[in-house]
């Protein structure tokens, strides 16, 4: 497909997830770790670990494990698992930004126009 012709919104590329076996075995493995890292951490805060200088460091250092393994299991699922989805996007001009009419991208001169909105003020169906 190509970007002329296409739309705000269109899909420009869609290509469908690898769904690798390796990937979702090592996501399994990652995901049984992760459960091991949290019960030991949950165990640690309940008997009470985090009362002395090593335990509160070892505990700490178990929560970055566990937030590291997510990222990895995140990461692997997204890349594996999830379509690669291009939208189109319009670009817009400067002037589109600031909310400008196209007709007045150059500007208008001081009074132009300035009878016309008198009329428009006072009989507001004026010229529409």
């Amino acid at each position: 497909m190509s970007t002329k012709g296409s739309t705000y919104g269109d899909i420009h590329r869609y290509e469908p997830a690898r769904e690798s076996t390796a990937a979702a075995i090592a996501i399994v493995l990652l995901t049984v770790v992760e459960v091991v890292f949290v019960s030991l951490f949950v165990f640690g805060l309940v008997n009470g670990w985090a009362l002395s200088d090593t335990g509160n460091m070892f505990l700490g250092s178990l929560l970055a494990v566990v937030f590291v393994d997510l990222a990895f299991i995140l990461a692997l699922y997204r890349k594996e698992f999830l379509p690669d989805v291009m939208i189109v996007k319009k670009r817009r001009r400067k002037w589109e930004d600031l909310y400008v009419r196209e007709d007045d991208v150059d500007g208008r001169q001081l009074g132009d126009g300035a009878w016309d909105t008198v009329k428009r003020a006072i009989y507001p169906y004026y010229k529409q």
